[in-house]
């Protein structure tokens, strides 16, 4: 029988993850604030900010979302292989 198992990532990958993430949005906050336009387009950039890092967030939901589903598809159809495999018999004869 075969078992899948899950690929886990490494808290080091985790970690740089978060820091890069960190690190990249400090950035385009204090870009935008030491930008020497009026507060309005300010505030419309950030708007824009806050809105691409919420829609990434979604995008990343629906993208694991939808391989742990076919993960849990292939887990199930191989388990249904493994069961009628198991229950053949190659040397029995219909009669």
């Amino acid at each position: 029988m075969t078992t899948f198992t899950s690929p886990r990532t490494t808290t080091a990958f985790y970690i740089q993850a978060i820091i890069s993430f960190g690190i990249a949005l400090s950035a385009v906050v204090i870009a935008i604030y030491q930008l020497r336009a009026e507060p309005w387009i300010q505030a419309f950039l950030t708007m824009g900010i806050l809105y691409l890092v919420t829609s990434t967030f979604t995008l990343s939901k629906v993208i694991r979302d939808r391989q742990d589903e076919d993960s849990v598809v292939k887990r199930v159809d191989q388990a249904r292989v493994d069961k009628l495999l198991s229950e053949h018999d190659p040397f029995n004869t219909p009669g």
